[in-house]
């Protein structure tokens, strides 16, 4: 696989180097040891001058097979030479190939598993922000109007209040040449995956600044700040780089959030007030996993669900939105990076949780598991369900895993699911995939597709935009994907094959977050920079283009 080249095959390379200088090589055996004890003096002196986010997988992956392969080179370069001075010459090009890397730091990797970096001293989005005075802030006093909105919000939650990254009531025009998106704002924000949940012209959002997880609102006319939250708390993990995962949730003028190292939190969303808080860890007996708590809450009626990860019974949580008590807990997976989400099967409003060990179907009221699906990965899971109809969900899973087309049927008060189709052509890895007309479009890797859902086959692929995520324009038949570049691309939904029909660089670095449409403004967000564009739309009465 991708990954397992990209993290071993350097480190591979760099020990059958040092196995040749130790066996093969026709160096004396006392140039040998030297050899290895100054590689090994070099590595851990720079080591310990390293910044910080190199700490991990940038020493295998970078530090250690730069160092090694230019001590190679430096004794293939001096091979004639019957001299310890050779050695040392070798020595010292590898001091400076490890010592390079302490000019560096690294924001993780991206989608094909390429390192992020940067010089060591250039201000990062974070820094910005801690210099950045409270003057960006809008200060803008909440209104009955803002109240009422939050009530009614727009984009409630994770990708939408249905939870499938569909938008529905405005159509897009193609011709961006002659009339192209406006850039209403643009501003830096603090690290993290967040994506937004909007209501009226309020924005919210999670991000990292320092050592605090902050939740933020932003004015969405705008782009300045209204308030923000804070709790003494930092996730970072050398891959995916610091921050919170999560979006928050909107529901009953309350704002529900899920930060990286577990922190479960109710504010108040017009002023940001902690109304409670739990630690998941705590709860749920756990520590955080690998990539941080990433299950944006879902709120049923009186309680707010989350997966935790927890043994037995601590797998998933429901606890009560006015007072934050625990209401009831339910098995599920332990690996997870999927949020629950609330789908209608056999009738019945259901709670959907992906995990490691396959699909875990719960009574929203009581947890009750009305299905425990069996199809196990090794890994995780970062995706959400999709329901085709009442009874077909189609169930994305990790990388080279695919996806399976199940159908759930209810006899009395008993569930079962049977497989429809598994297709190893749409292989997600985190990012999450749109459906219309009867095709699913995502990304299989790091390449955009197609498959027909009633077989499963591949229509056409076609399209590289990195590991981004993409949005549906129903009314339209279109679709936006934001690059992980940070593009924004207009595709055409047709199952004949990839016609792009437009493009433009709309924001700068590695993005994976979710975008979200309300009207004809698009809402980006990265890990260090955040925009709002203005669409061109059709009005009602205009036909819209289809490209042949």
């Amino acid at each position: 696989m991708l990954w397992a080249v990209a993290a071993f095959g350097p480190l591979l390379m760099s020990l059958l180097i040092m196995l040749w200088w130790l066996i093969a090589s026709r160096a004396r055996w006392f140039e040998r040891v030297l050899g290895l004890i100054g590689i090994v003096g070099a590595c851990y002196i720079s080591i310990v001058f390293l910044d910080k986010t190199m700490v991990g997988p940038a020493i295998s992956v970078l530090m250690i097979p730069l160092g090694v392969a230019l001590f190679g080179l430096g004794a293939i370069i001096c091979s004639r030479r019957l001299s310890v001075q050779r050695t040392v010459f070798a020595i010292a090009l590898a001091a400076c190939g490890f010592g390079s890397t302490t000019l560096l730091r690294s924001d993780g990797m991206w989608g094909d598993f390429v390192m992020g970096l940067d010089w060591r001293w250039k201000p990062t989005s974070e820094d910005q922000l801690a210099t950045r005075t409270r003057e960006d802030a809008n200060g803008t006093a909440a209104t009955a109007m803002d109240a009422e909105a939050l009530l009614k919000p727009q984009w409630p939650s994770f990708r939408g209040s249905e939870g499938n990254s569909r938008y529905r009531g405005i159509r897009l025009t193609t011709d961006w040449d002659v009339n192209p998106p406006k850039q209403i704002w643009k501003k830096v924000v603090g690290p993290g995956w967040s994506s937004f949940a909007v209501a009226g012209d309020w924005l919210f959002t999670q991000e990292q600044r320092g050592a605090m997880e902050c939740v933020v609102c932003y004015d969405a006319k705008d782009g300045k700040e209204i308030w923000m939250q804070q709790t003494e708390s930092r996730f970072e993990d050398p891959l995916g780089g610091p921050g919170p995962r999560a979006t928050p949730t909107l529901a009953n003028g309350k704002l529900f959030t899920m930060g990286g190292q577990g922190w479960l939190m109710c504010l108040n969303a017009i002023d940001g007030k902690i109304l409670w808080q739990k630690d998941i860890r705590s709860v749920a007996n756990v520590t955080a996993p690998m990539w941080g708590f990433s299950s944006s809450p879902l709120v049923v009626e009186n309680t707010v669900v989350v997966h935790a990860g927890g043994e037995n019974n601590q797998g998933v949580l429901a606890f009560a939105v006015d007072s934050g008590e625990l209401e009831w807990s339910a098995p599920c997976g332990k690996d997870s990076y999927s949020s629950p989400q609330l789908c209608l099967i056999a009738g019945e409003p259901t709670v959907v949780m992906l995990t490691n060990t396959g699909m875990t179907l719960l009574d929203p009221t009581s947890g009750k598991v009305r299905l425990d699906y069996n199809w196990k990965v090794t890994g995780y899971r970062s995706l959400q369900p999709q329901m085709i109809d009442e009874n077909l969900i189609l169930l994305p899973s990790g990388m080279g895993f695919g996806t399976r087309l199940v159908r759930v049927e209810k006899s009395g008060e008993e569930y079962s699911a049977k497989e429809v189709w598994t297709s190893r052509q749409l292989k997600p890895d985190f990012n999450d995939f749109v459906v219309y007309q009867g095709h699913a479009y995502g990304f299989d890797a790091l390449i955009f597709t197609c498959i027909d859902l009633e077989t499963g086959k591949q229509k056409w692929k076609g399209g590289r935009y990195g590991k981004g995520q993409v949005l549906l324009v129903e009314d339209s038949g279109h679709l936006l994907v934001a690059s992980e570049q940070g593009a924004l691309v207009l595709l055409q939904a047709d199952p004949s094959g990839l016609k792009e029909l437009a493009k433009i660089q709309a924001i700068e670095g590695r993005t994976w977050n979710h975008p979200v449409l309300i009207g004809n403004r698009l809402y980006l967000r990265n890990s260090q920079e955040a925009a709002c564009f203005e669409l061109p739309t059709l009005s009602p009465t205009e036909p819209v283009a289809v490209i042949p």
